[in-house]
């Protein structure tokens, strides 16, 4: 299955690598994402708050998945059901779980049966970068991005290059990478494979089974360019096992397999106008080894956008068709169902003077609940050339997936969750390397899917009330980098006053790097108060510490080491499941280019 579908994508790389450069690089030093407009612009440039988690930090932290990575940012918590491999929770901004949009490469890989994408099984070695956007994004990319929208971008090359690494750890931890790739005037081409292995240790308070996990990913990517613009092929997929503890403490376990291919055609007009379509599928699997039981969700995507610069504006507008299968088995009962969505969407980037303004709208017409609207409407001023004030305002929507209208409890009749958001901003630059952000926000939202216990099935009776604040200070001095964020926020149902399970009050994280020479050591601090979890009871607030060196044995070999809680802390981020202990892992890792 894997190495079927790995041969197939290797041979469609030779097909299309032939003659290998690609694209003009941006400017030196300049960051640019696409995320918060879904065209490229650089980071200074965005009104909404994005986060840009580098290629370099991903190699220092060390971290063995995508929720690792994430962990560490303020205003994310990270609900997890023990170590490697078991189920992973994101609340951004203290939105709801299914509430946050993952993407890989702009594809969508939130699954139709459960909501929430499986970043454990995300691999940090095929990631180049992160971007984080918080707030409300469904005028851009529709259901689920209600709390905000993280796009996992996978492995570029900047030219010729060879890379592969060994790491061994605690719990019997065991991994490799293999990359490579090339760059030049015509095209250009990349490879990464990453194999992860680890005995693991007991998830559950209540047992001292060890449950492991492995995983095999992949990612593979070529471009050419054309005449007019260029045509490229990305492949990214993981699979493996996970074994963990049932409702009843028995030792059991799953294969997983996630997958994402898209065929992407830029095509440049005359006069600035740009168009891109996307086509791409994805698919999640979940197979159960002790019985019949699984889950399945696959996903066709047609996804086209042209854009247009003019004087002050940049214009943009496209259709979205998707075809979306899902099915399960579960304790002989289960479903199999196909959901078609339609969108049109049309934008506005304004940009004159000291002022900027994003305008968006998007029409969705869903098979199941009908025609809605969704919208963003943004704006920023320059005080100076270090303030910059900005405001934000979005409404958003979450589509009911198939396990809500088809599962236990199921309600075919359920509507889409729809949040009303507002967010405030402060930012300042300076010239010798200081920057503080000040982010307030508010997110309302209602027809919140809960269970009635006394229909006894899902139902629109639930609302939520989020307000927030967040606090973050960044320094880059000559050979190091400090940045410390500090997050105050009420996540609360807004019938009962009761706060929202899983999310802390109150968060604050450091993070600092150092470069000694032609090595680099690193310091990450969170300290999350307490949160509350199912049945009343509430999870004590800690503080995680971990620290990464990197020592650099010549041009081409790197010795990377990484102390994983160093404090030793005993905590939980979901009632009864364990977080690691202290551990160890070192890695060794060559790179030619």
């Amino acid at each position: 299955m894997f190495t079927d579908r790995l041969a197939s994508g290797t041979a469609l790389l030779a097909l299309l690598a032939t003659g290998g450069d690609c694209m003009a690089d941006t400017a030196p030093g300049e960051t640019v994402i696409v995320t918060a407009t879904r065209t490229e612009i650089p980071l200074k440039d965005a009104i909404v708050p994005v986060t840009v988690i580098t290629r370099e930090n991903i190699e220092l932290s060390l971290a063995t998945d995508l929720a690792e990575l994430l962990r560490f940012e303020a205003g994310i918590d990270i609900g997890r059901n023990g170590g490697p491999g078991q189920s992973t929770s994101i609340f951004l901004r203290g939105s709801e779980s299914n509430h946050t949009l993952v993407l890989i490469d702009g594809v969508r890989i939130n699954p139709g049966t459960v909501g929430g994408a499986a970043i454990q099984h995300i691999a940090p070695e095929v990631i180049e970068r992160i971007e984080i956007v918080k707030g409300a994004r469904s005028a851009l990319f529709g259901t689920d991005a209600i709390g905000g929208v993280i796009n996992i971008i996978t492995r570029r090359a900047k030219d010729a290059f060879v890379e592969g690494s060994l790491e061994s750890g605690s719990f019997d931890t065991r991994s490799g990478n293999l990359s490579g790739g090339n760059r030049g005037n015509n095209g250009e081409f990349g490879v990464t494979l990453n194999w992860q292995s680890t005995d693991g240790y007991p998830p559950h308070a209540d047992s001292s089974i060890e449950r492991g996990y492995e995983n095999l990913s992949a990612s593979l990517y070529t471009s050419r360019r054309l005449k007019s613009g260029d045509i490229s092929i990305r492949h990214w997929q993981t699979s493996g096992m996970v074994e963990y503890l049932d409702f009843f403490l028995a030792p059991v376990d799953q294969d997983f397999d996630n997958t994402t291919t898209a065929l992407e055609l830029n095509t440049n007009f005359p006069n600035s106008g740009i168009s891109k379509l996307i086509v791409a599928s994805m698919q999640d699997d979940i197979s159960q080894n002790q019985s019949d039981d699984f889950v399945s969700s696959k996903r066709l995507s047609v996804d086209w956008q042209y854009t247009h610069a003019l004087a002050n504006h940049t214009l943009t507008g496209g259709l979205v068709a998707i075809t979306e299968d899902a099915a399960s088995l579960s304790y002989g009962s289960g479903f199999e169902e196909t959901t078609t969505v339609r969108a049109a969407f049309a934008q506005d980037q304004w940009s004159r003077g000291r002022h900027k303004a994003f305008a968006a709208v998007r029409l969705t017409d869903h098979e199941t609940f009908g025609k809605h609207t969704t919208w963003n409407a943004e704006y920023a001023f320059d005080i100076s050339n270090s303030w910059t004030l900005n405001a934000g305002l979005g409404h958003a929507f979450r589509a009911p997936d198939a396990t809500d209208r088809f599962g236990f409890g199921g309600n075919v009749d359920l509507n889409p969750e729809l949040a009303d958001e507002a967010q405030f901003g402060l930012r300042y630059t300076s010239g010798t390397g200081h920057s503080v952000d000040i982010e307030v926000y508010r997110n309302d939202i209602d027809d919140l899917i809960d269970f009635d216990l006394q229909a006894f099935e899902l139902r629109n009776i639930a609302s939520a009330e989020i307000r927030g604040a967040q606090l973050s200070y960044e320094y880059r001095g000559d050979g190091f980098v400090f940045r410390t964020e500090l997050v105050k926020q009420r996540a609360d149902n807004a019938f009962t006053g009761e706060r929202l399970l899983r999310r802390a009050e109150e968060t604050a994280s450091l993070s600092y790097t150092r470069d000694i020479g032609a090595h680099r050591l690193g310091l990450s601090i969170i300290a999350s108060g307490d949160r509350e979890d199912y049945a009343g009871v509430r999870l004590a607030g800690y503080v995680l510490a971990n620290l990464t060196g990197q020592i650099r044995l010549n041009g081409s070999w790197a010795l990377n080491a990484r102390i994983e809680n160093l404090l030793d802390s005993d905590y939980q981020t979901a009632e009864n499941y364990q977080m690691q202990q202290r551990g160890a892992f070192v890695e060794l890792r060559y790179r030619w280019n």
